[in-house]
Parts: C-alpha cells; sequence; structure tokens
C-alpha cells in the first residue's frame, strides 16, 4: 500500500489518540499539503520542528498498529465481505425452497452492499 494512503489509514483509526498539535500538523501536512516550511511558519516554529513532529507522529502511529493491529483487521475483514458479496450474487432465486427465503437472502445482499460502499468509503 502506497505510503500515504497507509498514513491516511493510521490516521483514521488512530487520529484521535494523537494530541490536538499532532492532529493539527498532520492535516496541515498530509491533508491540507502544506509544506514543512509554510507549517513551520503557521505553528511560530521551525521547520525541523515540524519535521520531528511528523516523523515521531508516523512513529506513534504505527506503533499503535502493531498493538492494536485495527488497519489490518479492517483489511482482512474487508475482504472476508468481498468474498461473501462474491458467492451471495452467484445465488439465484431457483436455490431457495421458498420466495419468502429468496427476499430474505435479498435483504442480506442489500446489508452486504451497503456495509461494503461503507467500508470503501473509508
Amino acid at each position: 500500500m502506497e505510503k500515504l494512503a497507509k498514513m491516511a489509514l493510521l490516521a483514521d483509526f488512530y487520529g484521535p489518540l494523537l494530541t490536538e498539535k499532532q492532529r493539527n500538523v498532520w492535516d496541515l501536512h498530509y491533508q491540507q499539503d502544506l509544506s514543512l516550511a509554510e507549517i513551520a511558519e503557521l505553528e511560530h516554529i521551525s521547520r525541523q520542528a515540524i519535521h520531528d513532529l511528523l516523523k515521531r507522529t508516523e512513529r506513534i502511529l504505527a506503533e499503535y498498529e502493531e498493538k492494536l493491529g485495527l488497519v489490518q483487521r479492517f483489511w482482512a475483514e474487508r475482504e472476508k465481505l468481498m468474498e461473501i458479496k462474491e458467492l451471495s450474487q452467484e445465488l439465484v432465486e431457483q436455490d431457495f425452497t421458498s420466495s419468502s427465503a429468496w427476499k430474505r437472502h435479498q435483504r442480506i445482499r442489500a446489508i452486504i452492499d451497503e456495509v461494503y460502499v461503507n467500508m470503501s468509503d473509508e
């Protein structure tokens, strides 16, 4: 996974655990694409201090993931859901013994599709 995408996911999952300053500098650099010099000017500290803060924040986020594994679990669950979605799409009405069973299956598929779309948006 590309570094920027990985960092964005880590921030999505663990951002609330960062300090306000870490979140702010992270947002300015990764979300708003400001340079280190631009952030340093806004924050009234040196460019080196911004660099160090970003590197420390990256390390903190990576440590959270190493300990908690939420991003890894998210991807694993997403893969399982994708497999369930594909398997359910292979079922046809004739596979069911009653029309009510077919309707339940269609409702389950709709929920899976909704969850999958929401997971893809994150």
